[in-house]
C-alpha cells in the first residue's frame, strides 16, 4: 500500500512538472514583461568581473549573469556612440538610416547640429508605446535634438516614442569638468587658436609701425584687418569657447533643466529618475531604457568612489556605475517586479585605448581582442558584454558562444511585448528568445557586416555546419606608432584616406581558433581559403544590393554648430540655469 501510494504521488508530481513545462513557460511568456535595458557608454568586454576581469569589482552586473544569459559574442553595429546607438534602437545597420558618416566626423559634435535618427526610422520604443507600454529614457541620448528651430525637437526621445525623457541629449565631453583638455575638434581649436595670435600679433605689429612711422599703412586698413580678425575669431570661439554651456545640458523632456550641468551630481539624479520611474510605472507593463553616462571619459566619479579601484579613475568609474546597476536592480525588487522583467545589459562598442592622460589610462580594457573604439573590423572595437535576465524564463548561468548583434535586442523586445516588426524596411537583428531560452542551438546570424563610418572593413560568416566564425578584413587602420595596437596620438583611428590600409585578398581569421585576430590565414595555411572569400564576397555584393540611398545625417553640414538650433534655457545667448537645485541627496 505505501509503495503505491509512493507511486501515485510520483506520477502526480512528474505530471505537474510537465504541465508546467508545457504551460507554465507558456504562460509566463503569454505575459508581457516589463523591460529595463542597460546601456553603458565605451564600456570594454574586459573590465567587469563576469567575463575575466578579477580587479574591478562588478557584483550586480555579475549577478544579472549568473541569474541569466550571458552572450559571448555580442557585436556591435559600429565602434562608436552614435551609429551604434542609432543601430541599437532601430535594429538596422546605421548606414540605413543613414547615421553612418563618410567624412571624419562619425558621431555628432553638438547639440546645435541639424543632423540626427531620421523621423521616419521606427524605434523598439516606438513599437513598445503603440502596445500600450509607458517607455521612459534615462541618460544619455546622443541622436540629435532639432532640423529647423530651436524648439521643433525632430530628433527627441519624445518624437522617438519615448513617453519621458531625463538625461544628457547629447554625450559627455572633456569640457563638461572644468581644466580638462579639449577633444571635440581639439587639433582644428589649437589651429584656430595659432591663426588668431598671428592675426592678433599683425594688428599689433602694423599698429606699432604706424605709431613709429616705421610702415606706411592708411587706418582704415588696419580697422578692417581688426575688424575681419575679430569676426574669424568670434565664428570660432562662440561655439569652441563656450562648449560647456552648449553642449553639457540636462534635460526632462522638452525643458532645459541645468545648464551647464553639475557632474557632481548628476549621476544622484539619473538614479533617482531611473528609480521614480520604475515606482510611478510598477503596475507596468513599462520599458525603461537606462543609458549610462559612465563610463565615458571625463569619468567624473562621485566622492564615494574616488580611489576604491585597483584600476585608478577609470576602475573608480565602473565600479560607480555597478552601484547604480544594484540600486535599480534593488529598487525592481522592492516593488516585487523582479520576475516579471526582462533584462539585458550591454556597452555600445569597446573600450576607447586611446583615451590616456599621461601614463594613467582612462578607457577601458577589451580583453584578448584586438583594437578598441573607433575601429570598424578589429574586435575589440565591436565586441561587447551581453548579459540578460528574466527569472523562470530565461535560464539561469547559460553561456552563449553564438554571433548575437546589439541590434538583436530590437525584434527581442518587440517579440517580448507582442509587437509586430515593420515590414516596410530591411531588420537586420534577430530575435534571441528561441537561443536564449535553448530551443535553438545556432543564431539566425550567417554574415554580419562590421562598418567603419560608411566604409565597410570587414565581414564575419559563420558557417554554421562546421562552427567556423570566418572573418574577412578588407580594410584596416593603421596604428601609430607601428605595432601599436591602436592610433596614439591621434585621439581616434580613421576610418579611409591615409590613415588605413586595404588588403586584397582581405586578411581571413578564423575567430573559433583565434579569437585575437593574431594569426591572419592564407591560400597557402588555410585549404578553405578561396571558398570562404568567395563565399563573403558573394553575400557581401547580395548585402550592398538591399542598401537605399538616404540623407547622410552626418554630413558636414549636419553637424556644424548652429545657433539657431541651440537648446537654451534663457534667451540666446545667455543659457545657463539650475532647475534642480540642492535637493538631491549625494550618492
Amino acid at each position: 500500500v505505501i509503495l503505491l501510494c509512493f507511486r501515485r504521488y510520483l506520477l502526480t508530481a512528474l505530471t505537474s512538472c510537465l504541465i508546467w513545462n508545457t504551460f507554465g513557460l507558456s504562460a509566463a511568456m503569454d505575459s508581457r514583461p516589463n523591460i529595463l535595458l542597460f546601456l553603458a557608454d565605451d564600456l570594454g568586454i574586459g573590465d567587469i568581473g563576469c567575463y575575466g576581469n578579477n580587479t574591478i569589482r562588478t557584483p550586480n552586473i555579475d549577478r544579472l549573469a549568473r541569474e541569466g544569459v550571458k552572450l559571448t559574442q555580442h557585436i556591435a553595429a559600429a565602434p562608436l556612440c552614435t551609429p551604434s546607438r542609432a543601430a541599437f534602437l532601430t535594429g538596422r545597420y546605421p548606414i540605413r538610416s543613414g547615421m553612418a558618416s563618410s567624412n571624419r566626423y562619425r558621431a555628432l559634435q553638438w547639440n546645435a547640429g541639424s543632423g540626427g535618427l531620421p523621423v521616419n526610422e521606427t524605434t523598439f520604443a516606438r513599437l513598445l508605446q503603440q502596445q500600450g507600454y509607458t517607455t521612459g529614457l534615462i541618460g544619455k541620448w546622443h541622436q540629435g535634438v532639432n532640423c529647423e528651430s530651436f524648439n521643433d525637437h525632430c530628433h527627441h526621445p519624445l518624437n522617438h516614442g519615448f513617453d519621458y525623457f531625463y538625461g544628457m541629449p547629447f554625450t559627455l565631453v572633456n569640457k563638461c569638468q572644468e581644466n580638462k583638455p579639449a577633444e571635440l575638434d581639439a587639433a582644428l581649436q589649437a589651429k584656430l587658436w595659432l591663426y588668431s595670435q598671428i592675426i592678433i600679433l599683425a594688428v599689433l605689429t602694423l599698429t606699432a609701425g604706424k605709431l613709429t612711422g616705421l610702415i606706411s599703412i592708411r587706418w582704415k586698413i588696419i580697422a578692417s584687418f581688426t575688424l575681419v580678425g575679430s569676426l574669424f575669431f568670434i565664428s570660432w570661439y562662440s561655439s569652441y569657447g563656450f562648449v560647456q554651456y552648449w553642449n553639457c545640458i540636462l534635460m526632462r523632456n522638452h525643458d532645459v533643466t541645468e545648464q551647464p550641468m553639475r557632474l557632481e551630481r548628476t549621476a544622484s539624479l539619473m538614479l533617482k529618475e531611473a528609480v521614480s520611474f520604475i515606482k510611478r510605472n510598477r503596475h507596468g507593463p513599462f520599458l525603461l531604457f537606462v543609458s549610462f553616462l559612465h563610463v565615458h571619459t571625463p569619468l567624473f566619479t562621485t566622492a564615494k568612489f574616488l580611489g576604491k579601484s585597483r584600476h585608478g579613475l577609470y576602475g573608480d568609474n565602473v565600479e560607480e556605475m555597478d552601484w547604480m546597476v544594484g540600486k535599480i536592480l534593488g529598487s525592481l525588487e522592492k516593488q516585487g517586479l523582479k520576475n516579471h522583467t526582462f533584462i539585458y545589459f550591454g556597452s555600445d562598442h569597446g573600450g576607447h585605448l586611446e583615451a590616456q592622460d599621461g601614463s594613467a589610462q582612462l578607457g577601458g580594457w577589451n580583453g584578448i581582442y584586438k583594437g578598441g573604439k573607433g575601429m570598424g573590423g578589429w574586435e575589440g572595437g565591436i565586441r561587447v558584454p551581453g548579459v540578460l535576465r528574466w527569472p523562470g524564463v530565461l535560464p539561469e548561468g547559460r553561456v552563449i558562444n553564438e554571433p548575437t548583434s546589439l541590434m538583436d535586442i530590437y525584434p527581442t523586445v518587440v517579440h517580448l511585448a507582442g509587437g509586430i516588426l515593420p515590414q516596410d524596411r530591411v531588420i537586420d537583428g534577430r530575435n534571441l528568445v528561441p537561443l536564449l531560452q535553448g530551443r535553438a542551438q545556432k543564431s539566425e546570424h550567417e554574415f554580419m557586416f562590421h562598418y567603419c563610418g560608411s566604409y565597410l572593413h570587414a565581414v564575419r560568416w559563420h558557417h554554421k555546419d562546421s562552427g567556423a566564425i570566418w572573418k574577412a578584413h578588407f580594410v584596416t587602420p593603421v596604428f601609430h606608432p607601428p605595432g601599436a595596437g591602436a592610433c596614439y596620438g591621434k585621439g581616434i583611428c580613421p576610418c579611409s584616406g591615409e590613415g588605413v590600409t586595404h588588403h586584397d585578398p582581405p586578411l581571413l581569421f578564423d575567430l573559433s581558433r583565434d579569437p585575437s585576430e593574431a594569426k591572419p590565414l592564407s591560400a597557402d595555411t588555410e585549404p578553405l581559403f578561396n571558398t570562404v572569400i568567395g563565399k563573403i564576397g558573394r553575400a557581401t555584393e547580395e548585402h550592398r544590393r538591399t542598401l537605399t540611398p538616404v540623407p547622410e545625417q552626418l554630413s558636414l553640414y549636419n553637424v556644424v554648430w548652429k545657433p539657431w538650433l541651440q537648446p537654451c534655457c534663457g534667451t540666446f545667448p545667455f543659457c545657463w540655469c539650475d532647475k534642480e537645485g540642492d535637493g538631491i541627496q549625494s550618492l
